[in-house]
């Protein structure tokens, strides 16, 4: 009642209060772009834009409700989330739907959902409270510690088996502990284990794993299987040329020749119909809005806020990277989202939250540190 009482001018100012006109203006403009290649990629069809538009709004709605929240109270969230979000992938585990050979899902009733998505917010939370509360003692074990809780949601999503999320969760995870100061050295170590452990790791691969990146390398060897998705993206992608075929003229999608051209392989469509340059303009509002992130990670007011805040802006850049790299050929083929482009509403929601958790960080960051 209170809220109607108010001229419309003050009701917009509240509403806008703590929101980043920044990172908004950044994350409109890139589902515009999306919203565009996805009635192409639907060959027109404007149910399917409908509901990407009630994503959408949702999607704001969750952005704005976290923006509203202060740090200090999303480190009161982080252990129940990531609690929260580990015993669901246990239930996953042992309970889980199977779908396509892959258990990832539960059954609550009324659908079904992924909860490996909630690791993507909730590890990085988690991570980042550990550090600040440890800030003035870190030691080599406080960032072995730190590996351990980033291992055990990891391992229970490759388990699933699901890569591309456990590629997500696990670099949200690794980009706080790399912001929270971990030594050169132990990172070199790391990574010669990780390389020297590649040859038994390819040994415990499901077979259509191995045959990803067996693929990756030589698409031709299964053009019309495990090549076809590579190999048809990548056309559609070199046929785009300088300026693209044009809005809606796209042949390789219209023609049914991309596989899930809404989603996963979106950025094959907008490619062969907006052409190097329009890639240009897409990389150009990535990089600002990482850039945006990576600012207000370094203003933030404590330790927790500008991990989180680090943390969250190079998940974009992972996505950006993973999804094109996958389309271009230069990747293994991995279940990842264009991040605003791609037709979907759980990975979204989890973009825009991280959004306002960046909003959230900035509106904040002249706070005193505790």
């Amino acid at each position: 009642m209170e809220l109607a009482r108010l001229p419309l001018r003050r009701i917009a100012w509240r509403l806008a209060e703590g929101i980043d006109q920044a990172l908004l203006v950044l994350i409109v403009a890139l589902s515009m772009l999306g919203l565009a290649a996805l009635f192409s990629a639907a060959y027109q069809n404007p149910a399917r834009l409908v509901s990407q538009l009630g994503n959408l709004g949702i999607a704001l709605v969750a952005m704005w409700l976290a923006a509203q929240l202060t740090p200090q109270t999303l480190m009161r969230f982080a252990v129940p989330a990531y609690a929260f979000g580990l015993a669901l992938l246990v239930a996953v585990a042992l309970f889980g739907d199977v779908v396509n050979g892959a258990r990832r899902w539960l059954n609550v009733g009324i659908g079904r959902f992924q909860p490996s998505e909630i690791m993507k917010l909730a590890l990085p939370l988690m991570l980042a409270w550990y550090f600040h509360k440890n800030e003035s003692t870190l030691r080599l074990r406080n960032f072995a510690m730190a590996a351990l809780l980033l291992a055990v949601p990891v391992g229970l999503i490759v388990r699933q088996p699901d890569l591309g999320t456990a590629a997500l969760v696990g670099a949200a995870g690794f980009y706080v502990i790399f912001f929270a100061g971990i030594s050169w050295k132990v990172l070199g170590g790391l990574t010669l284990a990780f390389v020297a452990s590649l040859f038994p790791l390819w040994g415990i691969l499901h077979d259509y794993q191995r045959r990803r990146i067996l693929t990756l390398l030589d698409p031709t060897q299964d053009p019309l299987g495990a090549g076809y998705h590579i190999i048809q993206s990548t056309i559609a992608v070199g046929s785009g040329g300088l300026s693209g075929k044009g809005w809606l003229n796209g042949t390789q999608a219209h023609l049914e020749f991309i596989p899930e051209r809404d989603t996963d392989f979106i950025f094959a469509v907008y490619s062969e119909e907006f052409g190097l340059i329009g890639n240009l303009v897409l990389l150009v509002l990535y990089a600002l809005l990482i850039g945006r992130g990576l600012v207000i990670a370094a203003n933030a007011a404590t330790v927790f806020a500008r991990l989180l805040a680090g943390a969250v802006s190079l998940m974009f850049f992972t996505y950006a990277f993973v999804n094109m790299g996958m389309v271009s050929g230069i990747l293994p083929v991995v279940g990842v989202p264009l991040p605003f482009l791609s037709y979907g509403g759980t990975a979204l929601l989890t973009l825009f939250i991280g959004t306002g958790i960046l909003m959230s960080v900035n509106r904040h960051r002249k706070l005193v540190q505790t």
